[in-house]
C-alpha cells in the first residue's frame, strides 16, 4: 500500500513577508522528511510537497496557522516513494508566472464549477472550453472538445487568448453577446489568473474547474469521465490518471518532454540523449555531446 502523501496546494493572499518564511519552511519540512517544491511570492504560495503523512500535515498545519492561509486547500494523492529528489522553497515574483502585473485573482475570478458539474459545460455548444496548460501537458491528455492554445509557457497565454477572442469577435454578428468561456488547468491556479484576466477585460460569463483536473480525476468516476489520456504533474510520477493513480508516462532526461513508457523501446530513445519527441531536432554531434555528459555523470 502506498505510504507517501502527496499534497498539491496554492492560495492567493497578501504575503508581503513571504521572504521571512523561506528558512523556517525549509527547516520544518526537512525535519519531517518532506520533499517537494514551494514557491513564495507577495501574492501567495504554490507548490507540491510529499513525504510521511504526519510530516506533510505538520507543514500544512504550520501554513494554516497563519490567518491568511487558514482556508488553504490541497489535492492529495498517494505514492510508493517521495516523487522529488529534494526540497526547494523559492522566492518568486509570481506564484504562477503570467506576466500581467495588474491581474489580481483576489479581486474577482471566474465562477467555480464543481467537478461533478463540469461535464455539463463540456456539452454546452455555446461554451468555449480552453485548456490553459502548456503544449507538452496537453499532448498526453485533455478533455474532449477542449481548445489547445499550443503554448510553451503560461506567459504566452494572454497574447494567445487576445488573438483567439479577437478572431471570434470578427467572425460574429455585430450584436452577438460575449462568449461563455470555461477554462481548466492541473490544480486550478492558472485558471485563477486567466479567469481574473478575462473578468477584468469585461467578459461576464467565465467559468473554471474548481480544483482543476486533479480534483476531477479524484472525484468523477471513470465511467462518467470525459477526460482523455493522463494528466501531467510536476514531479517524478510524471502523470496520473483516474483516482490519481500513477500513469504510464516517463520524462525524457534530454529534453524534459513526457512520453509513453511503451516508446522506451523505440530506436530514437536513449537515456539522457534523445526520445521520440526530440530525436529529429538534434544533430548527431549534439547527441554525442549529451551522451558524453551522461556518461561523465555516472558513478
Amino acid at each position: 500500500m502506498a505510504s507517501v502523501l502527496v499534497s498539491a496546494l496554492y492560495q492567493f493572499a497578501p504575503f508581503d513577508d513571504f521572504a521571512d518564511w523561506q528558512a523556517p519552511l525549509l527547516e520544518l519540512a526537512r525535519a519531517h522528511g518532506v520533499g517537494g517544491s514551494l514557491l513564495l511570492a507577495a501574492e501567495g504560495l504554490n507548490g507540491t510537497i510529499a513525504g510521511p503523512p504526519e510530516g506533510v500535515r505538520a507543514v500544512l498545519d504550520h501554513v494554516r496557522a497563519d490567518p491568511r492561509f487558514r482556508e488553504l486547500e490541497t489535492k492529495d494523492s498517494w505514492a510508493d516513494a517521495i516523487p522529488f529528489q529534494r526540497l526547494k522553497v523559492r522566492l518568486k515574483r509570481e506564484i504562477v508566472t503570467m506576466g500581467v502585473p495588474a491581474i489580481d485573482p483576489r479581486r474577482g475570478v471566474g465562477t467555480y464549477v464543481e467537478p461533478e458539474h463540469w461535464n455539463a459545460l463540456l456539452d454546452d455548444p455555446e461554451v468555449l472550453v480552453i485548456d490553459t496548460r502548456n503544449a507538452y501537458e496537453v499532448a498526453i491528455g485533455t478533455f474532449e472538445g477542449a481548445e489547445d492554445p499550443r503554448i510553451n509557457s503560461f506567459r504566452e497565454f494572454p497574447a494567445w487568448l487576445e488573438a483567439r477572442l479577437a478572431a471570434r469577435r470578427a467572425a460574429a454578428e455585430p450584436d452577438a453577446n460575449p462568449p461563455k468561456i470555461a477554462m481548466f488547468c492541473t490544480g486550478g491556479i492558472r485558471c485563477e489568473k486567466s479567469t481574473a484576466y478575462l473578468r477584468q477585460a469585461g467578459y461576464p460569463e467565465v467559468y473554471h474547474l474548481k480544483g482543476g483536473i486533479l480534483k476531477y480525476l479524484e472525484t468523477v468516476p471513470r465511467d462518467a469521465s470525459r477526460w482523455q489520456g493522463e494528466c501531467f504533474v510536476f514531479d517524478e510520477r510524471v502523470a496520473v490518471t483516474h483516482g490519481l493513480e500513477p500513469g504510464e508516462h516517463v520524462l525524457c532526461k534530454a529534453c524534459g518532454a513526457p512520453f509513453h513508457r511503451d516508446l522506451m523501446t523505440a530506436a530514437t530513445y536513449e537515456v539522457g540523449v534523445s526520445c521520440p519527441h526530440c530525436f529529429a531536432s538534434r544533430t548527431a554531434a549534439e547527441r554525442d555531446a549529451l551522451r558524453a555528459r551522461r556518461d561523465a555523470q555516472k558513478p
